[in-house]
């Protein structure tokens, strides 16, 4: 059987979706300092703080070639991210494939998920901006946690977030309220005044389970109307919009 030759996208999705002028609305221009700043801040990892969108559908459409089937659409797999590999794994292939598809993406992904990484536009300085208001922040993610942790040590983002959590690393995943707790336990913080920084529904859904905001950016593979509709608090085209959203500067709080 001859299969059609997988067609990943050559540039990262937020590079894609920057090269279109954005038609879901018009807004004025961008108020500063509107959001006070909180308590503590969890960040989603995939489509918020990075791109590796590269490597991701790389991997899905060879470990899923390689086992049979025609390779699935960039557009399918970027559209089911969020939860846990396995769930996106589910959509194309048989249940009885599912385990061996799963264990070859494990295999497979370390040795190419640096291919095409890239810390998104406004990721360091908000990161910096809290911590320099000591603010508590860590990484909550359905990425495999052991991937999740090499990523952040690689772009230099183990100082300001020490603590990242990923799939795997406890029983739970988002948007499961146990393992926002487990989060927020982790950096003796209360949910009441904590936010949640993603791109998704499922970063929304994950923030409203443990009663915290979420505010989105659509770096990723939803609109900012789609994630307004899902719940949002409020959305951005980027993080560095939401830089600016924020007070600045020492004594900020």
């Amino acid at each position: 059987m001859h299969l059609r030759l997988c067609q990943y996208p050559a540039i990262p999705l937020f590079l894609l979706k920057s090269k279109r002028e954005s038609t879901e609305r018009t807004e004025p221009e961008l108020e500063m300092n509107q959001h006070s700043l909180p308590n503590a801040v969890l960040w989603d990892m995939d489509g918020t703080l990075i791109d590796q969108t590269v490597a991701i559908i790389r991997c899905y459409c060879e470990v899923i070639t390689e086992l049979g089937y025609n390779p699935p659409k960039s557009e399918h797999i970027l559209r089911s991210l969020g939860g846990p590999m396995a769930s996106t794994m589910a959509l194309f292939v048989e249940a009885s494939k599912l385990e061996v598809s799963c264990q070859r993406f494990r295999s497979r992904f370390p040795e190419i998920m640096l291919d095409g990484l890239i810390l998104l536009p406004g990721a360091r300085e908000l990161i910096t901006l809290f911590a320099q208001q000591n603010i508590p922040q860590a990484i909550l993610t359905n990425k495999h946690g052991e991937t999740a942790r090499t990523v952040r040590t690689h772009l230099g983002l183990s100082e300001h977030l020490p603590i990242c959590i990923g799939n795997s690393d406890t029983e739970w995943s988002k948007p499961q309220a146990e393992l926002t707790q487990y989060v927020l336990d982790q950096l003796n913080v209360n949910a009441q005044g904590a936010i949640l920084i993603g791109d998704s529904p499922t970063d929304i859904a994950t923030a409203r389970n443990a009663g915290m905001d979420c505010y989105c950016v659509a770096t990723g593979a939803h609109g900012r109307n789609e994630l307004d509709a899902a719940g949002a608090v409020a959305t951005y085209q980027s993080l560095h919009e939401l830089y600016q959203a924020f007070p600045q500067g020492t004594g900020a709080r």
